[in-house]
């Protein structure tokens, strides 16, 4: 059994927020394949990264949604991944991975 992590951005690049309608495609696509999924959107979270080394940090404001799956389709995640980084005109969406053992 795999925990797949999504974290995606509340703002677009600009500071304008996105519509909760975008969040909430990517929820029902994803409990439509997975048959559930759990987003943490009660308080966002806050990511804080620096592209590079002499840059300022960058301050993103993130949705934590995840699912369980049997088996990790590495090639539909990487481009459910592209299609996200499109929708929410992101670089990079970080979707990860953990191996889990159901108790």
């Amino acid at each position: 059994m795999h925990l797949i992590q999504l974290f995606l951005p509340l703002y677009d690049p600009e500071g304008r927020p996105f519509p909760p309608e975008t969040r909430t495609r990517v929820r029902e696509e994803l409990a439509e394949r997975f048959g559930g999924v759990t987003a943490y959107g009660r308080a966002p979270a806050q990511g804080l990264w620096k592209p590079e080394e002499d840059e300022r940090p960058v301050k993103d404001d993130l949705v934590v949604v995840e699912v369980m799956a049997e088996t990790l389709d590495r090639n539909w995640w990487s481009a459910y991944r592209a299609e996200l980084e499109r929708r929410f005109a992101q670089d990079a969406v970080l979707i990860r991975a953990h191996p889990v053992d159901l108790l």
